[in-house]
């Protein structure tokens, strides 16, 4: 067992491995600069460990469900593998639990989810997902799930919003009962980086017969995940949805762990090759075996592995290390940012009440989120994200104040663009690659766009859907990466 010194000093090692770390663009200012990757909430850059297993593989490559030829063979292995990591890492039980991957990250999974929760009770009609989930975690149990009943949040003394409220939860079970099917919340808000306490909230379900499913798209990356084991069962999680690409695997390979019992009850809700064992004229026969009931067709085979790469790496850190390091970083990022007088920060910023993990969203007064954005693009190089983040009514919740304030000096006919100028933030969002001096780097920026706010102004017009564009500057040609370029290169 490695001491906690040494799995720290992986982590330094760790914390320069990643493929973009240096990749440089000319700004507008003329100065040629090394990027600063804060938008890790909306894709992380790939682990080098987790590229290099990958590259390996790929000498190996076939397709799954055979033992007949060695790289067919060695693939089904992986694969395998893949999924056992995945219930070693969130800590699920392989003896109630089953993994299974999908395409298009945490949202194939989700719906994936919904439809299966229904079908598993269709008697039970009523839903309840908290104001902060990403449209992910909100939409297909609209689509899918009957009634959606959209939980409080926890107010504090400046205003703003915390976590998902534990009394309004108990007394919106207490007055539903055997209504609610199941509870679907994020485990991490990818807008405010708060975590909500998803142990406490399954307690309260399972208290009423409830589910609960658990977005953790913005968690497995950043914060330990334990689904089952606990002293109280009723703290268990009945499935956790979460995705490679923002756990430092590009391509989207979507992962969901489930209780097996729950998928046994009904026929999987995709069909195809691979998920049969036999098939008829006029009937089929499902296979009992998972993972290979739930995964119809060709899987994302190297996706899969390339994230079981990363689990493998984390553990071998230890999800401990890695979220006393993040949380030292996000405290650090919001007293900075709340120092500057001009930046309004949302959601409660004190860890104290309410502990964040990886994002830090704000404004800065007087000035609209796609320019501070585009600012610190073009002269900066710091890559940050802005608008709404698939999160609409919960951004627009915090953003109310602003908006009123701003309409009453909008004139009717610009009104609607005005307002989507208007409605958003801007995210910075770190990964472990991030350092104390890329918050520095962010806090001086702020603060120098604040200072020289009528001359940055004067170089942007308005675009579409809340977006800015500098009047005369634009990344250089030869800058720009593109695969057609890339090839007529490769086959001079």
């Amino acid at each position: 067992m490695r001491t906690r010194e040494e799995r720290c000093a992986m982590l330094e090692k760790l914390r320069t491995d990643f493929i973009g770390l240096d990749t440089e663009y000319t700004l507008a200012n003329g100065k040629k600069t090394r990027r600063i990757y804060l938008d890790s909430t909306a894709s992380t850059l790939m682990l080098g460990a987790a590229h290099e297993a990958l590259e390996a593989f790929y000498r190996h490559y076939a397709n799954t469900h055979s033992l007949l030829h060695f790289p067919a063979m060695i693939a089904t292995s992986e694969y395998a593998w893949a999924h056992d990591r995945v219930l070693s890492f969130l800590g699920a039980d392989p003896e109630r639990y089953a993994c299974f991957f999908t395409g298009s990250g945490a949202t194939a999974g989700i719906n994936r989810m919904a439809r299966v929760f229904n079908s598993y009770r269709s008697n039970r009609g009523v839903v309840l997902v908290s104001l902060m989930e990403h449209h992910s975690n909100d939409l297909p149990h609209r689509k899918h799930a009957g009634k959606v009943v959209h939980l409080p949040l926890t107010t504090h003394p400046d205003g703003q919003p915390g976590c998902i409220c534990l009394q309004g939860l108990e007394k919106t079970l207490g007055e539903m009962g055997d209504r609610v099917n199941y509870i679907a919340v994020t485990g991490v808000s990818n807008v405010t980086g708060i975590i909500n306490p998803v142990h406490d909230i399954a307690r309260l379900a399972h208290r009423v017969g409830a589910l609960i499913l658990v977005d953790g798209a913005q968690s497995a990356a950043h914060i330990p995940v334990t689904m089952s084991g606990h002293d109280d069962p009723n703290a268990d999680l009945d499935a956790f949805v979460f995705s490679g690409h923002k756990t430092y695997v590009p391509g989207s390979p979507g992962v969901v762990v489930c209780r097996k019992d729950i998928l046994q009850a009904i026929e999987p809700d995709e069909v195809g090759g691979g998920m049969v064992d036999r098939v008829f004229v006029d009937r089929y026969i499902v296979s009992e075996r998972f993972p290979d009931r739930e995964e119809a067709g060709t899987p994302n085979i190297p996706g899969a592995i390339a994230l079981a790469a990363t689990l493998e790496v984390f553990d071998r850190i230890g999800m401990d290390v890695i979220h006393d390091d993040e949380t030292e970083l996000i405290n650090f990022a919001l007293e900075k940012i709340r120092a500057i007088p001009e930046v309004i920060v949302y959601g409660e910023s004190d860890p104290d009440l309410c502990p964040r993990a990886a994002s830090v969203s704000f404004n800065v007064s007087g000035m609209d989120h796609g320019l501070v954005a585009a600012i610190l693009n073009d002269y900066y190089n710091i890559s940050v994200r802005n608008e709404c983040f698939c999160a609409h009514p919960y951004v627009k919740e915090m953003v109310m104040d602003d908006l009123l304030e701003a309409a009453d000096d909008i004139d009717d006919a610009e009104f609607e663009k005005a307002i989507l100028l208007k409605s958003g933030m801007v995210r910075a969002s770190f990964g472990l690659y991030n350092t104390r001096e890329d918050v520095e780097a962010l806090a001086d920026a702020l603060g120098e766009i604040i200072e020289l706010r009528d001359f940055y102004r004067s170089h942007y017009d308005p675009a579409d859907a809340g977006m800015y564009v500098h009047k005369s500057f634009k990344l250089a040609e030869s800058e720009h990466f593109r695969v057609s370029k890339f090839l007529d290169g490769y086959f001079r």
